[in-house]
């Protein structure tokens, strides 16, 4: 498994990460023993990042992952998990963040969580559940480094979603050691223009702004949320088609989008669309590491077996963006 640096961490995370989340569903309502099978086998393949969060089947997921890391007690894993803060729970930031966290440790089965991301969304006014860029630099971050202080987190997070503005002042301030960023074939705006009247959102070469902050990056959203597998069929155990981030504003819009990335197959560029959606999130140098939702153990196979066959060759770069410049002029 190949290992990159990680922003001015100084750590070094497997290029794909092990995705804890809801939407593929595996460690929030999976079986217990092929939990523990497939997170063995990851490690045993050289994967090193674990990523949960609370709002994961309700702590569910986190204390599946630390039921299982207490039993295998692995060396030098790295764990990450979340705050999501209630807009009931604004004026008191910093008791809402170290009662999230102690929360997060308790079900881990850890004294310390190595990065700790902020989940709400970030616009410059804030309003319903985002958090203003204000309210993040003066309330969150100094309750986050008082916990860092406090040796309970090694480094800070943010998930980046909401206004690109906004996000862009965020991490430029370089308080954050980690960003969480939507990056896949569908919307690859972190790290290129956008063509003209694009129907995405557009997150302005984002990859810029962490390069230059020294910020590692997480991909999220590399199969947007299962569209890119180019079917509607979910799992038994997976969520329901999720609320599109950064891509359409409709799931089956993202899915007729991805089928028609189908010629990256049919000329014989990847075997399959998540192939193709996995390599391709790792072709960019920026990306420090990748999360790729799953429902069973299989598609954990189909993932390591992607990342092992490296980046998105030139060519197939080239035929992507071919591609997806027809749909400019479509609506979101």
């Amino acid at each position: 498994m190949r290992l990159r640096v990680f922003g001015r961490t100084g750590m070094q995370l497997s290029v794909l990460g092990f995705g804890c989340g809801a939407v593929g569903g595996f460690m929030v309502r999976g079986d217990p023993a092929e939990q523990e099978r497939t997170i063995a086998r990851a490690i045993d393949a050289g994967v090193n990042y674990f990523d949960t969060a609370v709002q994961y089947g309700n702590g569910e997921s986190e204390t599946n992952l630390g039921r299982v890391l207490q039993k295998l007690k692995p060396a030098n894993v790295v764990v990450g998990t979340k705050v999501r803060l209630p807009p009931g729970e604004f004026g008191n930031v910093a008791n809402a963040v170290r009662s999230s966290l102690e929360g997060s440790l308790a079900r881990l089965g850890l004294d310390q969580v190595d990065i700790f991301h902020l989940h709400n969304p970030i616009t410059e006014s804030g309003g319903g559940s985002a958090l203003s860029v204000r309210q993040v630099l003066d309330d969150v971050v100094p309750a986050f480094e008082r916990l860092r202080q406090q040796g309970k987190i090694r480094f800070l997070g943010m998930t980046a979603v909401g206004d690109t503005p906004a996000l862009q002042q965020v991490i430029n301030t370089r308080v954050f050691d980690s960003a969480q960023i939507v990056y896949n074939m569908l919307n690859p705006s972190a790290a290129v223009d956008l063509p003209h009247n694009y129907p995405a959102q557009d997150y302005g070469r984002l990859f810029d702004h962490t390069e230059d902050a020294g910020v590692g990056v997480v991909g999220i959203r590399v199969l947007a949320g299962g569209a890119l597998s180019g079917s509607a069929d979910r799992h038994p155990i997976a969520g329901p088609a999720p609320e599109p981030i950064g891509s359409a504003m409709s799931y089956d819009a993202d899915i007729d989008r991805a089928r028609r990335l189908m010629p990256l197959v049919e000329e014989g560029f990847t075997s399959s669309l998540t192939e193709a959606a996995t390599r391709f999130a790792l072709s960019h140098p920026a990306m420090g590491t990748i999360l790729v939702g799953m429902a069973t153990p299989q598609q954990f196979e189909d993932a390591l077996a992607a990342v092992e066959r490296g980046p998105l060759p030139q060519a197939a770069l080239d035929r992507l963006a071919e591609l997806t410049r027809a749909f400019s002029g479509e609506p979101r």
